[in-house]
């Protein structure tokens, strides 16, 4: 008896010494620096152990613009200031409302969350999403305002529309009496007081999050029960799932049962069990409850599946996640180009590598149809993430214009609105008025302050399309823009598109730069001489509203004739080369943007003039 009891409080001592907290915030409120400053200071590591700055964003494109897209784990081991030793898993959350997918997923594996909020900036629409999601889930907030150093931080008011926000939301009492942190990761201090910014350290976060973030209170003698939330690959042992123990303890080497979404049992054996320490795993013999995990040797499992004890199988419920609100059409490329600088180039090879991306991007829909591969995202960024990824791989193919996914409730066409915030100078709000006018926006409020005017629109998700480049064209380019999808609304009518047509390529070959002269005055160039081309590749925008079919290869004749002009220097226009995101808001429905690994192309679906207009008087019938 008294060895069970013993036992009991080993158990109870493990929970009670374990937090789970997830870092969540509007894009670029500062949740990777602050977990670089939890990192440095908690005395777990050693000095110079810790190299560079954003140490959680280990994917390229997450350093390359600066947000990050997948979902990290990372473990703290915290002795506080009343000697108590705590084991902090923290998870660093996606703030971008386009990877929603994988906070709506995360977040059931923490007991609270710490909501970042900038100290100017204040409450963002994807802070008002997280902040949804996580109290939707029970999650008790700690509010930390950020970037205190800036010098024109307003922490008061920030507070006070976070707590508005929360009882927009419908928070509880508990949730409205949280705790608030500020500080400035970056100068690596925190405190409790907004006026005590020569802080030293940043131990007050660590205090609050021991102190107000739960420690799991789940049952330790309950059968087994675990909820894999997160999928990780690794050449030598294959696929790690990685997740949470919500009842029971979990055992390396025993038999389990693994129970699918559908309600699928199969008996399997954990090879490997590791426990997250630091930024890395640390393998052990157990994971007791209330604990993350990842998991090696299992044959067959997939993200929301549940790890059961074999006597007693009892599935978790999962997550019901938002549904994509917008998709592509995917297929091989089958221009002249084709094969020069990719590895990857059939259908059957990219089919299969989307196959791969559906098994740990669980925002993410399939559709075959025949040759051709329709992918359903959040949004343009979600996906355009997915096509840089498959570029650096090394796969070549073509993407179709992004479209919204409508539906129909009680005989009506809906279509996806989204929430948009600009903030714009005073004296560029006219124009952006105007420019939301004619995408069949409503402006839900508008607030103005001596240099700067907040507006908040209700906006279709097509309307959004191409938006970012003009409005900050309207601007001079100070104009911030967010957005969140809002709901399902009814269809507010047709929404104008592009309003210049396109210069084509008429033949294959190599730009010159006296063709490009020659054609100056026709619109702006996306080639400069010496690019190859080939029939039917857009090579510039036309600067009236048709598509014109232009020779950019021409060469000038060789005369022996003397002009007095002949050694002028050709001055010409600067090509636009547009990002990938930016090519997909460009282009019409009978346009593609090609896609390889050194190379992005715009082109015309059909390639050869006759092709184009059999199809436009088909369209037209």
């Amino acid at each position: 008896m008294n060895s069970e009891l013993r036992m009991l409080c080993e158990k109870s001592m493990r929970s009670e010494n374990i937090r789970n907290v997830a870092i969540i915030a509007h894009v670029d409120h500062g949740k990777t620096t602050l977990v670089d400053q939890l990192l440095r200071q908690s005395g777990q590591f050693r000095m110079g152990e810790l190299v560079g700055d954003l140490i959680l964003d280990s994917n390229p494109l997450e350093r390359e613009r600066g947000i990050t897209i997948l979902a990290k784990n990372c473990a703290i081991d915290y002795t506080d200031r009343k000697g108590r030793e705590v084991h902090i898993n923290i998870i660093d959350t996606p703030g971008h409302a386009d990877f929603s997918g994988e906070v709506e997923r995360v977040l059931m594996m923490a007991d609270g969350v710490l909501l970042l909020v900038d100290a100017f900036e204040g409450v963002m629409p994807q802070t008002r999403y997280v902040l949804s999601k996580a109290l939707s889930l029970g999650l008790r907030p700690i509010v930390v305002i950020s970037k205190m150093d800036r010098p024109d931080a307003q922490p008061n008011d920030v507070l006070n529309e976070v707590f508005d926000l929360l009882v927009d939301l419908g928070a509880d009492d508990h949730a409205l009496n949280f705790p608030t942190i500020y500080t400035s990761a970056r100068d690596g201090w925190a405190a409790v007081n907004p006026d005590e910014q020569n802080s030293s350290d940043i131990h007050d976060i660590f205090d609050a999050i021991i102190e107000y973030i739960p420690a799991p209170q789940l049952d330790a003698d309950a059968p087994l029960q675990a909820l894999i939330t997160t999928l990780d690959y690794n050449d030598y042992v294959g696929r790690i799932g990685i997740g949470r123990v919500f009842a029971g303890t979990l055992y390396s080497g025993k038999d389990i049962i693994v129970i699918d979404c559908e309600g699928n049992q199969s008996k399997q054996k954990i090879n490997q069990l590791f426990r997250f320490d630091g930024l890395g795993r640390r393998e052990v013999d157990r994971i007791d409850v209330g604990d993350l995990f990842a998991v090696v040797g299992l044959d067959k499992f997939d993200i929301g599946d549940t790890i059961a004890d074999i006597d007693h199988p009892i599935p978790l419920s999962t997550v019901d996640m938002d549904k994509p609100t917008i998709h592509m059409t995917f297929r091989i490329n089958d221009g002249p180009f084709s094969g020069r600088e990719g590895k990857y180039v059939t259908s059957r090879q990219i089919l299969e590598r989307l196959r791969k991306e559906l098994k740990s991007n669980v925002a993410l829909r399939l559709e075959e149809r025949g040759d051709e591969f329709i992918i359903s995202g959040r949004g343009i960024l979600h996906l355009g993430i997915l096509l840089e990824n498959m570029r650096r791989e090394g796969y070549e193919l073509t993407v179709g214009k992004p479209e919204v996914i409508y539906r129909e409730k009680d005989g009506n066409l809906q279509e996806p609105l989204e929430l948009l915030v600009v903030d714009v100078p005073n004296e560029s709000t006219g124009a952006v008025m105007q420019l939301l006018g004619n995408r069949r926006a409503e402006m839900a409020t508008m607030e103005t302050s001596d240099t700067h005017t907040h507006i908040e629109f209700k906006v279709p998700s097509r309307g959004l399309i191409g938006l970012r480049s003009k409005l900050l064209t309207a601007t001079q380019g100070e104009a911030i823009m967010h957005h969140r999808f809002f709901e399902y609304g009814d269809f507010r009518g047709e929404i104008p598109g592009r309003t210049s047509g396109v210069l084509v390529a008429a033949g294959t070959g190599q730009v010159s730069a006296y063709a490009l002269d020659q054609l100056a005055d026709r619109g702006t160039p996306f080639v400069e001489p010496g690019d190859a081309v080939y029939q039917g590749q857009i090579v510039g925008e036309h600067c009236k509203d048709n598509d014109l079919e232009v020779n950019v290869i021409r060469q000038k004749k060789l005369t022996n004739v003397r002009a007095s002009t002949k050694d002028t220097t050709i001055v010409l226009k600067a090509a636009w080369r547009p990002e990938l995101e930016t090519a997909l808001e460009y282009i019409e429905s009978d346009e593609l943007v090609e896609l390889t690994p050194q190379s992005i192309r715009l082109r015309k679906r059909f390639l050869k003039e006759a092709d184009r207009r059999r199809a436009m008087k088909k369209t037209s019938r």
